[in-house]
């Protein structure tokens, strides 16, 4: 087989336009450099980007620009990908390079440059703002949040950190280790916002992305960063949007208790809530049947709601790994 051309990648930028590529549709609603000041703020408040008055030269490997990493951010919070996932898509999906930007013989953004430019942002409390802004720019375009809501939260892993007992008890206690004070090198290469977590028996370390998406438009509408310890249930009412114009809320059993019922039925929505089992109290079969209609129908994760506009990321694009040589996972 031969090597992929210039009119051979064209023609297959056609044909994914042809299939209505949402992404197309996101990139001419939302002006992605209007972003670039917000974030080259953010970012020096994060202590990832020096300022001009700090920087002695430019001498040095240039950073990736910062809008061709917001890109990539949003892509992981619409696609419900990890770190090491969204690189990979981001090397086998056209749509995907598309979206950022890239040519076939471009490098990728890797899983630890996507973490530590999210570490940044949300240490500059910049994410919140940013996915606002983000989605003020589809409101503007009329797509405005309808149909109900979904939220869901997912784990995204952070390198595991090599330290001490006494490291690990001072920076819970919300302190700096004394001796990486006076090492701010090996400081900033420290993570001390990730936590530990533990899902269906599997331990994890590092931060959890919780997000509201409308279901009309499946675009997403809230946006809230904290460590994985953190339950889902506690940023609920952070990605609740409160402009979406019909009154369902979907998610998963992990959001349901008494008090979100109560909050709900207080501002008057609907819980499309996944029912839980207890140990003792198993689901009844009524049960079950609600909880199956809940998760076909409008959909109640960010995987089945790619799923519903055909962007399925293990099949539905084309591959770019056969051009670029690209190695997988």
């Amino acid at each position: 087989m031969g090597q992929l051309g210039f009119f051979d990648l064209n023609r297959r930028y056609e044909s994914l336009t042809e299939k209505n590529d949402p992404l197309v549709a996101i990139a001419a609603m939302v002006p992605f450099e209007s972003f670039r000041p917000k974030l080259h703020t953010a970012l020096i408040k994060g202590e990832l980007r020096r300022s001009e008055a700090e920087r002695r030269n430019s001498a040095g490997r240039k950073p990736w620009d910062e809008v061709v990493i917001f890109k990539a951010l949003v892509l992981q919070a619409l696609y419900n990908l990890s770190d090491d996932q969204a690189e990979y898509q981001l090397r086998d999906r056209f749509s995907f390079m598309r979206f950022l930007g890239l040519e076939l013989e471009d490098a990728v953004p890797d899983a630890k440059t996507l973490w530590l430019y999210r570490e940044a942002l949300a240490k500059a409390g910049a994410v919140e703002e940013l996915f606002d802004l983000f989605g003020g720019f589809l409101k503007n375009k009329g797509y405005l949040a309808m149909g109900g809501q979904i939220i869901d939260a997912t784990i995204v892993s952070a390198p595991k950190q090599h330290n001490s007992r006494e490291d690990n008890e001072t920076i819970k206690e919300g302190e700096t280790p004394e001796d990486w004070k006076s090492k701010p090198a090996k400081n900033r290469q420290k993570d001390k916002d990730a936590r530990w977590t533990k899902k269906h028996d599997r331990s994890y370390f590092g931060y959890k992305n919780h997000i509201g998406v409308d279901r009309r438009h499946k675009f997403v509408r809230r946006y809230v960063v904290s460590d994985a310890s953190v339950h889902d249930s506690q940023k609920f009412e952070d990605v609740l949007d409160a402009s979406n114009t019909a009154s369902d809320v979907w998610a998963d059993s992990a959001y349901r208790s008494d008090e979100i019922e109560e909050k709900l039925a207080e501002r008057g929505l609907k819980s499309r809530i996944h029912r839980r089992a207890y140990r003792n109290r198993k689901l009844r079969e009524a049960q079950k049947a609600a909880n199956t209609t809940r998760s076909c129908g409008p959909a109640s994760s960010m995987c089945l709601v790619i799923k519903r506009t055909a962007w399925e990321p293990s099949s539905c694009a084309p591959s770019a790994s056969s051009a670029r040589g690209a190695k997988s996972e």
